[in-house]
Order: structure tokens, then C-alpha cells, then sequence
């Protein structure tokens, strides 16, 4: 419950300081949590990387001008407890089965803390939209392409959740 809260609470901060900030301009036409992948998915023809990740914070906002908006705290490999040698990530907006943009590369740290902002073309509609975080850089060395994604716009089941009955 306590994390659910968090992350609304986050959301409704973020939110609110997009208008008062006049970050983004017109509508936001998607807003949601960023989790962590787990491997073997493919989405858009782009494979998750080879080991699970968890993010203990995340989201992304895209508005229909395709201005992103990514930020991610604790985006780690929980067998380390780090984001291990991904040094570098960038998001890729999925429409319908395609990578309609990715942004350019931002550093990781050694936390896994991440913002992105971009502004990319999408096309519009973007109909199932999903934004991937992607691997760009190992041990600080950039890859030549955005790797695997590493976590993803989407729900988890939060395990202290209260649940209806």
C-alpha cells in the first residue's frame, strides 16, 4: 500500500508541476508507471535484456505534441542491487507493433536514477502506445544502437496492495 501511495503521490506531483511549470504544452495524452522487465519479452521486435530489473520508482508522460518525459529511481538488477554494467539508457516510444522514436542516451547512475526529456515525432494516433527504457551504454561505452529494454510503461501487481473483496 505504502508504495502505491508513493508512486500516486509522485504521479500527482509531477503532474501538477507540468502545468504550474508549463514543461509540456497542450494535453498529455499518456501517463504511466515505468516496472522493470524480465527476460524472454519481445515487444515491438525489441528483446528484454537477459536478466530481470525492478524500478522502485518510475513513469512516463508523452503529450500529443511528442514531448517525453521519462524519470526512474532505482532502476536496478535486483540479484546486485545495481544497475551492474548498464552505464546509459534512452526511451523508445512503441505505436501499435513499432519503435516510432527513441531519445538520445542519458546516464544511469549508480543508483539507477534516470531522467529523459525529448521531444520525438509520433505519429498520431500512437494506438497502444508503450514506452521502453533501453540499454545504450555498457561499463560507459556506448552501444551503436539502443540495446535490449530494460523496463517498460505498465502495472505490477503490488503485493501489500489492500484488495476489494
Amino acid at each position: 500500500m505504502k508504495k502505491r501511495a508513493a508512486v500516486s503521490s509522485d504521479l500527482s506531483c509531477f503532474v501538477s508541476s507540468l502545468f504550474a511549470m508549463g514543461t509540456v504544452a497542450d494535453e498529455i495524452a499518456f501517463l504511466s508507471p515505468i516496472v522493470g522487465s524480465n527476460p524472454g519479452v519481445t515487444i515491438a521486435g525489441v528483446k528484454s535484456g537477459g536478466a530481470p530489473w525492478v524500478v522502485n520508482r518510475g513513469f512516463a508522460v508523452l503529450n500529443d505534441e511528442g514531448r517525453l518525459r521519462a524519470d526512474l529511481r532505482g532502476l536496478i538488477l535486483p540479484n546486485l542491487g545495481t544497475p551492474g554494467p548498464v552505464t546509459a539508457v534512452a526511451a523508445s516510444v512503441v505505436c501499435g507493433d513499432a519503435v516510432a522514436g527513441t531519445t538520445d542516451s542519458e546516464p544511469l547512475s549508480v543508483d539507477g536514477n534516470a531522467e529523459i526529456h525529448a521531444k520525438l515525432q509520433v505519429p498520431s494516433p500512437c494506438l497502444g502506445t508503450i514506452v521502453l527504457i533501453r540499454a545504450t551504454a555498457f561499463n560507459g561505452t556506448p552501444l551503436p544502437a539502443p540495446g535490449p529494454w530494460i523496463a517498460a510503461s505498465g502495472l505490477t501487481k503490488d503485493s501489500d496492495a489492500d484488495h476489494d473483496k
